[in-house]
């Protein structure tokens, strides 16, 4: 039986609709998605070679030039120092080396003889870690340098009632090639075997999950949280009552 006009525009509608909802993302949104890494924009192994980035001081110093190219300055929000006679120069991303050859050559056209060295000073706490689960203490922490799985979870405190040791996850982040691994801290503890004992990296995400009856408690908790709330409410309002009833005998009469 042929589909009269009205019902195939509705058809044809219907299915451009369709079509439009499963497509690309919106071209805009592309242009903001991350596509490297964590999605930070200055980043690099902290632990091979430091680098910069907004927070950041940079201390640079040149034994032929101690009066002028003897300085200390934090990096701007916008990854900017300003430097005599240069103004401001983009910095934030560059290794203590990139970051010595890039002044040379900046200041060469100002200067006949250089030998400008940098010093990079991570006081702000710029390069950080984050820590979750069942821990005393979770959150965003600063990244101290050669530490392992094992030294941050147990200074971020593991609940030794809730804490599944043997299932700690280390998660790296990517859009492309993102990497879960999952560590048995409880084979250190229990036999001293540190085989899995990874190194803790920049940006890294530590998450320690709850052990099965601890998720059976919160699962249990979850089912008889409206009760709770019903009679928290009942709880109260017999105490306002029995406040009500002790007002009026004992103070209106």
């Amino acid at each position: 039986m042929p589909l009269t006009s009205p019902l195939r525009l509705l058809l044809t509608l219907l299915l451009a609709g369709l079509a439009a909802c499963s497509s690309a993302p919106d071209k805009r949104l592309l242009e903001h998605m991350n596509q490297d890494g964590f999605g930070k924009r200055y980043t690099g192994n902290v632990e091979e070679e430091n680098y910069t980035t907004i927070g950041d001081t940079i201390s640079i110093s040149d034994p032929y030039h101690k009066d002028e190219l003897t300085l200390s300055k934090k990096i701007d929000i916008d990854g900017t120092i300003l430097l005599p006679e240069l103004g401001a120069v983009a910095v934030a991303g560059y290794t203590r080396t990139e970051l010595e050859v890039l002044l040379m050559e900046k200041y060469s056209p100002y200067f006949p003889q250089l030998d400008i060295k940098v010093d990079i000073s991570n006081t702000g706490g710029s390069k950080k870690y984050f820590i979750y689960g069942e821990i005393a203490a979770p959150g965003e922490k600063n990244l101290l340098g050669d530490e392992t799985i094992f030294e941050v979870v147990m200074r971020a405190g593991p609940s030794k009632d809730t804490a599944n040791l043997g299932r700690v996850r280390l998660i790296r982040a990517d859009p492309r090639d993102p990497a879960v691994y999952e560590v048995n801290i409880g084979d250190l503890l229990e036999n001293g075997d540190s085989s899995f004992n990874m190194h803790v990296q920049e940006l890294d995400i530590i998450f320690i999950p709850p052990t099965i009856l601890a998720q059976l408690g919160y699962f249990i908790d979850s089912l008889l949280f409206p009760v709770k709330l019903v009679l928290t409410g009942l709880g109260d309002a017999l105490f306002s009552l029995n406040q009500l009833s002790y007002y009026n005998s004992n103070v209106l009469h």
